[in-house]
C-alpha cells in the first residue's frame, strides 16, 4: 500500500494559539482535567476554602472559587501566558518541586480550548481585577480576597476535540472524582461541589480519619487500620482497608507523593504484594496512603498530566511501603482490632510464654530438617494439649458438669503446659468477666465438625476451624523460614539460556542483590545467562523460568515478588495440609488452644487464602433473629 503524497511545505513557526491548541491537547484531555489543574492552582495559592460549580458535567461551565493570595493586577496578563510561572525559576527548582503545579501552561492551554474568565483580588487591593483569556484585557471588578476561574463552553473552537466527550453524567462523574482525590489529601480544607445548580458534595475542615470517612464512605471507616511509618526522612501514613473488605474493582485506591495524587506502578505494586497472602482471589484492597519525602529524591516532570512520577531510588521505597502496609496488615487479629474488651487480668499461664515455647519447639523441628525436606508436620494432639488442664482431668471450661468426647487417634493429653483458662472461667463461663480476658471468647461445642461456636462479651462467635488453623501454621512456618539463614542450592549443572541485552545488564548491574536472593547468574556471552544456584526451597522449580522471572522483577521493583510469592505458596500449601482436617472431633481444650493461637497470631481473621478465619455474631444480631423486644 502506498503512502499517500503530502504537499512539500517549507519549515514554519506556529502560531501562538495553536502551540496553546497542541499543549492543550496534552493538559486539556477533558473537563476533570481543568478541574484537576485549577484545584492544584487554588492549593498552590494558600486556600483554605474552594468551591466547584459545573454544569453540563463541566463542558458548559466550570467555575472554581478560592479563598487564596490572589493575584496583582499587573500579573493576571502573565498568569494567562504560556510557560509563566511563579513557583519555579531555576533547574533547581524544577528539581526539588514543592508545589502542585509548576510548568505554567495550565491557565494559557484552558484559555486556547474555552471562554475563560479570571477574577481575583489581594487582601490588600481594594477590589477585584478581571482578564478575559479571549481579550486579555485587564478591567476592575468585584470579588472577596482570592481567585475566581470561570470556564464556559469548552472546546467552543475545536469541535472535534467535543465529539470525543462522553455523556454529561459521564463526564461530571470524572470530574466529581478529581474533587474527591484532592478533598482526601487536604482535609484541612472546604470543598464545595455543585452540578447544574445543585450541591453534591460538601467537606468541611476535618483530621484525615474523618475526612477519609467522608469521602470514601463510612464502610471503609469501619474497616481500615491505621498507618503511620517513618524512615529517617521519609514518611507513610493513611489507612489501609481490612482484606475481609476487599473490593472486586481496584476503584477506592489512592496514592499520594508529597501531597499528589500518583498511579504509580512501584507503589501500587509494593502494596499489592504487602496483602497478597491475605487478598482472596482476584479481590482489590482498599487505601488512602500518603507519601512524603524529599522533593530532591522523586522526578514529578515524567507526565504532563503530573499523574505519574519518578523516584531516585526506587527499590528503597517499595521496600519502605512494602513493610509498611505488611506491618500494618499484621494487625488484622482479634486481640488486635478488639472484639471484646481489653483482659483486666491476666491468665494463670501467660500466653506469650506459652507461645514461645511452642515456637521454639516448633523452630528446631523445621531448621533440624535436611535442605530437601522441612519437618512440617505438627501432631493435633500436642497442638491441641497446649492448654489442657493435665493429663487426668478431661473437664471442659463449663466447668465439672461438662465432658467431651475423645478425639480419635489423639492419644492422651499432654500435661507440659497449664491451663490458660482463667478459674472464673471455669467456675462460671456465662458472667460477663469470664469472657472479657479472651476476644474470641471461650469454645461451647463444634459443628458439624467444621465450625467452633464460642461466647464473648459481645455475643457468638463462629470460627473455621481449618482455616484458622491454616493461618496459625502458615505464620509459623514463614517465621521459622525467616530466622534461618536462606539456604542455597549449588546445581551440579548450571542451567543457561538464551538473554537479551536487558536481561544480560540486569544480571550484571544487579548481582549482589540476586546473591541475596540467592541466586548466582552470570553472563557466559551477551546473549546467554547461565543459573548456577537458587534458593534451596526453590530447586524443584523450573529454573529457566525462575530466572526470568527474578531478573524481570529486579529490574522493575528492585525486589524479587517472584520469591517471595512461590516460598509463600509452598509454605501455604504445606500449611493447608496440616492444617485440622474437617470432621476432625476436637475437644474443649483443643478449641479453646485454638482460639487462644488466634489471638496470638497476626494476619489470623484470614486464611493465607484470604478467606475470613471467624465471624461475630453480636447479641443484637441475635435478638434480630428472633424478634425479642419488638
Amino acid at each position: 500500500m502506498n503512502a499517500p503524497h503530502l504537499p512539500l511545505r517549507p519549515i514554519q513557526a506556529l502560531p501562538d494559539q495553536l502551540i496553546s491548541q497542541i499543549a492543550a491537547g496534552e493538559v486539556v484531555e477533558r473537563p476533570a482535567a481543568v478541574v484537576k489543574e485549577l484545584l492544584e492552582n487554588a492549593l498552590d495559592a494558600g486556600s483554605t476554602q474552594i468551591t466547584v460549580r459545573l454544569e453540563q458535567g463541566g463542558v458548559k461551565r466550570i467555575a472554581i472559587t478560592d479563598n487564596g493570595r490572589g493575584i496583582p493586577p499587573e500579573q493576571l496578563p502573565l498568569a494567562l501566558a504560556r510557560h509563566a510561572t511563579s513557583k519555579i525559576a531555576t533547574l533547581a527548582d524544577l528539581e526539588n518541586v514543592g508545589t502542585l503545579g509548576f510548568r505554567g501552561e495550565a491557565l494559557a492551554s484552558i484559555a486556547s480550548v474555552a471562554q475563560l474568565t479570571l477574577t481575583s483580588r489581594t487582601a490588600d487591593a481594594p477590589h477585584a481585577w478581571q482578564i478575559e483569556g479571549a481579550t486579555l484585557q485587564v478591567t476592575p471588578a468585584s470579588g472577596a480576597t482570592g481567585t475566581t476561574v470561570d470556564v464556559q463552553d469548552l472546546y467552543f473552537n475545536t469541535p472535534a476535540r467535543r465529539k470525543f466527550l462522553k455523556s454529561e453524567q459521564t463526564e461530571f462523574g470524572h470530574c466529581a472524582e478529581v474533587v474527591r482525590r484532592i478533598a482526601l489529601s487536604r482535609p484541612d480544607v472546604a470543598f464545595s461541589l455543585s452540578h447544574n445548580g445543585k450541591t453534591v458534595d460538601h467537606w468541611n475542615v476535618s483530621d484525615p480519619a474523618r475526612r477519609s470517612a467522608q469521602v470514601l464512605g463510612e464502610e471503609f471507616s469501619h474497616a481500615r487500620l491505621a498507618l503511620e511509618e517513618a524512615a529517617g526522612p521519609v514518611r507513610l501514613s493513611g489507612f489501609v482497608g481490612l482484606p475481609t473488605a476487599s473490593k472486586a474493582r481496584a476503584d477506592a485506591q489512592y496514592f499520594y507523593v508529597n501531597g499528589r495524587f500518583v498511579r504509580d506502578k512501584l507503589l501500587t505494586h509494593a502494596v499489592r504484594a504487602a496483602y497478597q497472602d491475605v487478598l482472596h482471589g482476584d479481590r482489590y484492597p482498599s487505601y488512602a496512603l500518603a507519601l512524603e519525602l524529599d522533593p530532591s529524591q522523586v522526578d514529578v516532570n515524567v507526565h504532563p498530566a503530573k499523574i505519574e512520577v519518578r523516584f531516585r531510588d526506587s527499590r528503597a521505597i517499595h521496600q519502605f511501603v512494602f513493610h509498611a502496609v505488611t506491618r500494618a496488615l499484621a494487625q488484622t487479629s482479634a486481640t488486635a482490632h478488639g472484639t471484646a474488651p481489653a483482659p483486666q487480668a491476666a491468665p494463670s499461664a501467660p500466653l506469650p510464654w506459652i507461645r514461645e515455647q511452642q515456637q521454639t519447639s516448633f523452630h528446631a523441628q523445621f531448621t533440624a530438617q535436611p535442605a530437601g525436606g522441612y519437618g512440617v508436620a505438627q501432631s493435633t494432639a500436642q497442638y491441641g494439649a497446649l492448654f489442657a488442664r493435665d493429663g487426668n482431668d478431661t473437664r471442659g471450661p463449663m466447668g465439672s458438669g461438662a465432658s467431651y468426647a475423645a478425639s480419635p487417634g489423639s492419644g492422651e493429653l499432654s500435661s507440659a503446659f497449664p491451663s490458660a483458662l482463667p478459674s472464673t472461667a471455669s467456675a462460671n463461663f456465662c458472667s460477663d468477666a469470664s469472657s472479657h480476658d479472651a476476644p474470641l471468647g471461650y469454645a461451647l461445642a463444634q459443628l458439624h465438625g467444621v465450625y467452633i461456636l464460642a461466647q464473648n462479651a459481645r455475643g457468638l462467635v463462629l470460627v473455621d476451624m481449618h482455616a484458622a488453623h491454616e493461618r496459625i501454621l502458615y505464620e509459623q512456618f514463614k517465621t521459622a523460614l525467616d530466622e534461618d539463614a536462606l539456604q542455597v542450592q549449588p546445581l551440579l549443572i548450571p542451567v543457561t539460556f538464551h538473554a537479551d541485552a536487558v536481561e544480560v545488564g540486569t544480571a550484571e548491574e544487579n548481582r549482589e542483590t540476586l546473591q541475596a536472593l540467592g541466586f548466582d547468574i552470570a553472563a557466559l556471552s551477551p546473549t546467554t545467562l547461565a543459573v548456577r544456584s537458587v534458593p534451596a526451597l526453590l530447586k524443584s522449580a523450573d529454573v529457566q523460568t525462575l530466572g526470568r522471572d527474578v531478573l524481570r522483577d529486579v529490574r522493575e521493583f528492585g525486589g524479587s515478588r517472584v520469591l517471595l510469592e512461590r516460598r509463600n505458596e509452598m509454605l501455604g500449601t504445606l500449611a493447608c495440609h496440616t492444617a485440622v482436617r474437617a470432621n476432625r472431633t476436637l475437644t474443649l481444650p483443643e478449641m479453646n488452644a485454638l482460639l487462644r493461637q488466634m489471638e496470638q497470631t497476626e494476619r489470623a481473621d484470614q486464611c493465607n487464602h484470604g478467606r475470613p478465619t471467624w465471624v461475630q455474631l453480636a447479641l443484637s444480631d441475635l435478638d434480630k433473629l428472633f424478634l425479642r423486644g419488638q
